[in-house]
């Protein structure tokens, strides 16, 4: 079974066959799926309370990953701030 982009850079890094660094810069680059909109109903905000599963591609997958124990804190700090980075830079763009 292939997992997600994200999945394999964590492999990858997990593995040692690719740095923090360069996994980090593939998630500043990167777009992330989009964040969930305030509700605009009822219905919307009873579905954003029981997100289900983790969303495959997401940053999801890295707390998962962090959660598990395969990243450290610092990986993961590292990490987050790159998505951050990513999220911000698209939001810019679209403004």
């Amino acid at each position: 079974m292939t997992g997600t982009e994200v999945t394999e850079l964590l492999a990858a890094l997990r593995e040692g066959r690719a740095t923090l660094d360069e996994v980090a810069d593939r998630f500043r680059r990167r777009v992330w799926p989009p964040i969930t909109a305030e509700p605009r109903t009822p219905e919307e905000a009873a579905a954003q309370r029981d997100p289900g599963g983790d969303v495959p591609g997401s940053y999801d997958e890295i707390t998962a990953a962090y959660d598990r124990g395969e990243l450290t804190s610092d990986e993961y700090q590292v990490l987050s701030d790159a998505v951050a980075e990513a999220i911000n830079a698209e939001a810019r763009r679209d403004s």
